[in-house]
């Protein structure tokens, strides 16, 4: 028997040839859920590798590996669902992030009991260990074995055809595939399920240690409206029960934590349906937190240099056709209204554009460079409803926009104190574990390499000298432009994008853009997008998440509320509360019916920071009881003093409202 020799996780190997990969890890007691080969492809253990071959293993419990996992599941599921419902047609079942989901195109929605009979069934499967087993098959064949399936029809007719395919059907067949493989559910000789599959897969269904369904959701095929509606169900796999049971333990705190629950609980925002989705009205709590985020973006903005600006929320088509949105971008436009005898005009997806004509509205020296406009700027975005999501994916919403205008010699400067400026107001608001993603230019792209060179070099020692840690992404760039991610950490370990910082090599030269340098020749600026909160919508709805509604005394949009014991100690108190309103303090006084206790609890609930408290010895003594919503508590505390503190949390920006005595305040403080 002839032998080959390989590398496997970079150590030299002779094995005979034929011998599957699951069998050589055996020999060497490897666990192993697949193998990468020669540092891209992903096979399944029933692989043999050639002579040459780079053999890298794919551990179960890292990310690939549970992503192999998580693909086998939904096989499982896809499974049990035609078992229990024959008449069901499947589409796609992609592994996601910490989960897997599966289309069907069934005669009703599933209902809970449907799931448990779903999961039930899938045990079963599991049980019976049945093998993952590939097979390659000629086009024909598929379309053979799929008749009665039609999409995963449309998804080989689109591969073989060389068309798109969403990121999802690419886990079926992709365009360019050299071959179209299967993947059968097999007891035996005997095969039980098969699907159109790119694999790879675990080796059997006992090797699907834990799973959960999850919920069930409508979704469009293809995720476009005039396709027909089919039925999501999600769920989540693990390499261990242990594993599982964090995950679920994560989903409910997270689901404790979901903004669209806290703004209903808070009285922060609502989303009427007389309104439309994805679109938000907010409620005065709601208001004063966005206030305090913008005034004090604003004082910031100011100490750093920018000016001020303020653009129309609708602007002539012409404006999108010379910008390009409307060559790129017009699927997440709005449609347009006309106007003027037929005139075109569209509510603005993007800024950029607007900021770009005050730009040109003179002449420009590079003495007026850099020139650093902000604002404030509405936008309007025709998302799909599947994937519309409270304050995170709205339709409507406010960026902090900002863009610069530099000659190419500022541009590594700009851009280091541009990312600083960003981390610093960041950090005030309370986050402070940073990840940066450098996408870098796409194999096709507009612009001089020498641009796109001197670009990235700024954006990498921006990075670099803010301190942040950050990745590469190669060839992730827009075609346009590099730029810079920031990506935040929340109390729960939840990795959010932020921050962009994006050198646009296109824009200037679409609206020739110029600028007189010192030796008199006209020279083009470069172009820096930058948004900061990202949406104002969506930041506070991360923040609202990461403290769990429970916001720093500066931004609560409550900080105070009163409690008299008795209803003859609410003058006292209302006294007080007009020196704190005087103050800039936001305060309210419970005059309400109800006992002390319960005016306590509903303050704890709506999670007001402080809450002073007055009786008759409080009143003969000049003082307050301090109660934090933490449940601590500080008795015959001098007005003064009481006053004092809380200016003094507010102004420094503490996280917490801790009792000064006990020294968390100072320990918890944003920056």
């Amino acid at each position: 028997m002839q032998s080959v020799t390989i590398t496997l996780d970079g150590r030299p190997r002779v094995v005979a040839e034929g011998t599957t990969a699951g069998e050589i890890l055996a020999q060497d007691a490897i666990r192993a859920v697949a193998v990468r080969v020669n540092g891209t492809a992903k096979r399944d253990l029933t692989w043999s590798p050639a002579d040459g071959d780079v053999v890298e293993v794919i551990p179960l419990a890292s990310d690939e590996g549970r992503a192999i996992l998580r693909h086998s599941t939904a096989h499982v599921m896809a499974q049990a669902v035609t078992d229990l419902f024959p008449a069901a047609k499947w589409a796609s079942g992609p592994p996601i992030e910490h989960g897997f989901y599966y289309d069907f195109d069934v005669e009703h929605p599933f209902t809970p009991e449907d799931l448990q009979r779903i999961e039930s069934r899938m045990r079963q499967i599991i049980a019976a260990k049945q093998s993952f087993a590939r097979r390659v098959v000629s086009p024909d064949e598929a379309a053979a074995l799929f008749a009665d399936q039609p999409y995963k029809l449309d998804i080989l007719a689109r591969a073989v055809g060389g068309a798109a395919v969403t990121s999802e059907e690419a886990a079926d067949a992709a365009p360019g595939d050299d071959e179209i493989s299967v993947y059968d559910n097999a007891a035996g000789e005997q095969v039980a399920w098969s699907d159109l599959c790119r694999g790879p897969h675990v080796p059997s269904t006992a090797d699907i240690p834990a799973f959960a369904l999850m919920r069930t959701a409508a979704a469009y095929w293809r995720g476009e409206e005039h396709n027909p509606m089919l039925q999501r169900i999600y769920g989540t796999a693990w390499e261990s029960r242990a594993a599982l049971k964090a995950h679920l333990q994560f989903l409910a705190e997270a689901e404790a934590r979901d903004h669209r629950r806290l703004g209903a609980e808070l009285d922060l925002f609502s989303f009427p349906p007389e309104i439309g989705s994805g679109l938000a009205v907010w409620h005065p709590k709601g208001g004063a937190v966005r206030r305090v985020m913008e005034d004090y973006s604003r004082r910031m903005h100011e100490h750093a240099g920018y000016e001020f600006v303020v653009t129309p929320h609708l602007a002539k088509s012409t404006l999108f056709e010379i910008s390009g949105h409307l060559q790129w971008y017009a699927e997440g436009m709005y449609p347009p209204m006309e106007l003027d005898g037929g005139v075109r005009y569209y509510p603005k997806p993007m800024n950029c554009p607007f900021h770009i004509l005050i730009y040109r509205s003179r002449g420009r020296s590079y003495r007026d460079l850099p020139l650093r406009l902000f604002e404030f700027g509405t936008v309007y975005r025709y998302e799909r409803s599947g994937v519309v999501h409270g304050l995170t994916r709205a339709r409507g919403f406010t960026q902090d926009d900002a863009h610069i205008f530099c000659t190419p010699e500022q541009l590594a400067g700009e851009l280091t104190s541009l990312l600083a400026f960003v981390v610093q107001v960041l950090r005030d608001f309370g986050l402070t574990e940073f990840e940066a993603e450098l996408a870098t230019r796409p194999e096709k792209f507009v612009g001089e390499l020498a641009q796109w060179e001197a670009a990235e070099a700024a954006l990498r020692t921006a990075v670099e000298a803010a301190g942040v840690p950050y990745v590469v992404a190669a060839g992730e760039g827009a075609f346009y432009a590099p730029k810079v991610d920031l990506h935040v950490r929340d109390a729960i370990g939840r990795r959010w994008q932020l921050s962009t910082l994006q050198v646009d090599l296109q824009m200037p030269e679409r609206f020739d853009m110029e600028y007189q340098s010192g030796d008199n020749t006209r020279q083009r600026p470069y172009m820096i997008h930058r948004a900061l909160f990202g949406s104002e919508e969506r930041f506070f709805a991360i923040l609202l998440e990461h403290y769990a509604g429970a916001l720093p005394p500066w931004l609560a949009p409550v900080q105070v509320r009163c409690i008299p014991i008795a209803s003859r100690h609410g003058d006292y108190l209302r006294g007080i509360a007009a020196r704190l309103r005087a103050l800039g303090v936001r305060v309210e006084v419970d005059t309400s019916d109800e006992r002390m206790q319960k005016k306590i609890r509903t303050a704890q609930r709506d999670k007001v920071p402080y809450m002073l408290i007055a009786g008759d010895q409080d009143i003969e003594t000049g003082a307050v009881s301090f109660r934090y919503r933490t449940g601590e508590e500080r008795r015959g505390v001098p007005i003064d003093d009481a006053i004092a503190e809380i200016l003094h949390v507010i102004e420094t920006r503490h996280i917490d409202a801790a009792p000064a005595s006990s020294g968390s305040a100072e320990e918890g403080r944003g920056h």
